[in-house]
């Protein structure tokens, strides 16, 4: 069967088809009645496909799309996800053909540093991102938090003029590469205020990418906090006192990631009311730290 899968970069008329098969595939893993419901109004394919920091590789039988992968870099990091496959394929051989790809990209790109979020629960998928050089480390608690609305409003990077935004995207970079050497969210800022599919949050010492809005990984009823990061415990509190007003503002619940490595960050969180949802094992490559490790105030996932 792998024989016949034909791997290559996915096109724009088939996000329909691969947004369809990553409901089909979670849904249908996770036993849902109906598996297409799985991400509601929220998409995690068309935003990504079309951000310059990320690739988005296709499986295909024929001309019959079956699978993709969405790559994505962060300096010199790179995560993947999500990884699906039409249950109808599973156990032939597709994951592992694009996930050969996905490792000579991560090579091309030159990233000293790579990871994944999975199901722990899982053996299967375990197993298999093992044979390509993935530990399972920590597990991610995905957690969410519904914020009252406030009266100020937060800090966004869209408002500000152009020189002005220049300066602030530089210092998102500047804090990233102190927390860890060569982390960099610039790709993803400017992904963000490029499509509209939400905004960046500013704080002290302190910035969140918050997807929000029709056709966003969020949604209209969820703030989905894709990376946060801030430089110690009170930058990342006065983050979330401006994430939970921005959230409010929009009549919108957040959710958030946060490894448990990074334990301040965890119980600052739990402290403010937020709950865990789910959660997913980070499996990293090389077997390292990375930036999930204690005394790292980041909020994000690798979903």
């Amino acid at each position: 069967m792998a024989e016949q899968i034909r791997i290559g970069l996915l096109k724009r008329g088939e996000l329909p088809e691969a947004h369809r098969i990553v409901c089909l595939a979670f849904g249908t893993f996770l036993g849902l009645p109906n598996p297409l419901d799985f991400m509601g109004d929220r998409n995690f394919m068309t935003p990504r496909w079309g951000s310059q920091h990320v690739k988005v590789i296709a499986a295909r039988e024929g001309a019959r799309l079956i699978g993709s992968n969405v790559i994505t870099r962060w300096g010199s990091f790179g995560f993947f996800g999500p990884l699906t496959v039409l249950p109808e394929y599973w156990d032939r051989g597709v994951a592992q053909r694009l996930l050969e790809a996905t490792v000579r990209t991560f090579d091309k790109w030159g990233v000293g540093h790579t990871g994944l979020y999975t199901f722990a629960q899982s053996t299967k998928h375990m197993a298999l991102y093992q044979k390509f050089g993935y530990w399972p480390r920590y597990l991610t608690a995905i957690m969410s938090f519904k914020p009252e609305r406030r009266a100020n409003p937060p800090a966004l990077l869209s408002v500000l003029p152009k020189q002005q935004r220049e300066q602030a995207i530089e210092r998102c970079r500047q804090l990233t590469n102190r927390i860890d050497k060569g982390l960099d969210l610039t790709g993803e800022i400017r992904a963000v205020l490029a499509q509209r599919t939400g905004d960046v949050v500013l704080a002290k010492n302190a910035f969140a990418v918050c997807l929000n809005g029709p056709g966003s990984e969020g949604g209209e009823k969820t703030c989905y906090i894709k990376f946060g990061g801030a430089r110690d415990a009170e930058g990342l509190d006065k983050l979330l006192d401006a994430c939970e007003t921005f959230s409010a503002s929009r009549g919108a619940a957040i959710e958030a990631g946060v490894n448990l490595a990074r334990e301040g960050a965890f119980r600052q969180m739990r402290s403010r009311g937020y709950r865990v949802m789910t959660q997913g094992v980070a499996m990293q490559r090389p077997h390292a730290d990375g930036f999930n490790r204690p005394g790292v105030w980041i909020i994000d996932d690798w979903r």
